[in-house]
């Protein structure tokens, strides 16, 4: 078993039986396992955290109307789908990790309509890897009783990321 492979088992195992899975009891009980799209090692980036950034604090919407407050610690750029792309990465004071919210071509079609995350680790050095098959949708995907962070206009990417989580289906 890869090391995905067991992510995506012990995730599978938390969403069915864990009192903290963001599926009501109802769901649980008829979930089979969330829908990934195979491990791509083409949608796994290295890249070099640009701080030259203004680390401005930046309100971002959310699914339930409310803002969440970030601070942007830097952009990230790599090859994607024959350019370069560009994005953010911003900071929460609860987490060691940077996050980065994104939307993409597959966004309401073969993934969560309002986009994905990633959690990204930041080496002493600010190289970080930007590993798309570990993109997840945000817990409001599953339950309207979550309200979720919207990615900024400047993470919507003109391409597809086939990788990482896909849309859920109810009653699996």
């Amino acid at each position: 078993m890869t090391e995905l492979e067991k992510f995506r088992s012990e995730k599978d195992d938390f969403f069915r039986s864990d009192s903290q899975s963001p599926l009501s009891a109802e769901q649980r009980k008829v979930f089979r396992g969330l829908n990934y799209f195979p491990e791509n090692g083409a949608l796994r980036f290295h890249a070099t955290l640009d701080r030259d950034v203004a680390h401005e604090t930046v309100e971002m919407d959310t699914t339930g109307g409310e803002k969440q407050v970030y601070r942007r610690e830097g952009n990230v750029s790599f090859p994607l789908d024959g350019g370069e792309v560009t994005v953010s990465l911003y900071s929460t004071e609860d987490s060691d990790l940077l996050f980065l919210p994104f939307k993409d071509q597959t966004s309401g079609k073969e993934t969560y309509g309002a986009g994905r995350y990633i959690e990204v680790e930041v080496a002493e050095d600010d190289t970080v890897l930007l590993d798309f098959n570990y993109a997840y949708n945000p817990y409001c995907s599953y339950n309207d009783c979550w309200s979720c962070t919207i990615p900024p206009l400047e993470n919507w990417l003109k391409a597809p990321i086939h990788a990482g989580e896909m849309a859920f289906e109810d009653n699996h």
